[in-house]
């Protein structure tokens, strides 16, 4: 089953339960696969690492958008994100924890021959191939700049 298609099935269950939240939250994904399909050029249907992508970077609209209320004290507003965040990270990969994310890096930055901050550029490369979904693109620079020096 596609996403999409997982989507609309959920949306049709929040719908019956009468959940306002998660309704809100996954017409929002629904609207942003829709549009990622049409600027393709009407071709049906995303791949999956396209659909993961789309999802990350919802989730990360979410967290920043959520952090900004709460530093503006607007803590309703950033509740509101944060909901639509939790409905939005079912349909994400489980996230790598610091140990694992740790663990992986180790390995990329082995595989690549990295040996200082100048090969950051390198080890980043394939390591936000190798981990996209798995981690936050922040945490996978911050956790390689501490490990290169």
């Amino acid at each position: 089953m596609s996403l999409k298609e997982q989507i609309d099935n959920d949306i049709k269950e929040a719908m019956k339960a009468k959940d306002k939240e998660q309704l809100t939250a996954l017409r929002s994904i629904k609207s942003l696969i829709l549009l990622a399909e049409s600027e393709k050029g009407g071709r049906e249907g995303m791949n999956e690492d396209a659909e993961m992508k789309l999802l990350m970077k919802a989730a990360k609209q979410r967290k920043e958008s959520a952090e900004t209320y709460q530093a503006n004290g607007r803590q309703e507003l950033a509740d509101k994100e944060l909901a639509e965040l939790q409905v939005i990270e079912k349909y994400l990969p489980k996230q790598m924890s610091d140990e694992e994310l740790e663990a992986a890096l180790k390995q990329i930055i082995e595989k690549v021959g990295a040996s200082g901050p100048s090969d950051m550029g390198k080890v980043m490369g394939a390591a936000t191939k190798e981990l996209a979904g798995k981690a936050d693109g922040k945490a996978i620079s911050a956790k390689v700049k501490s490990l290169l020096n």
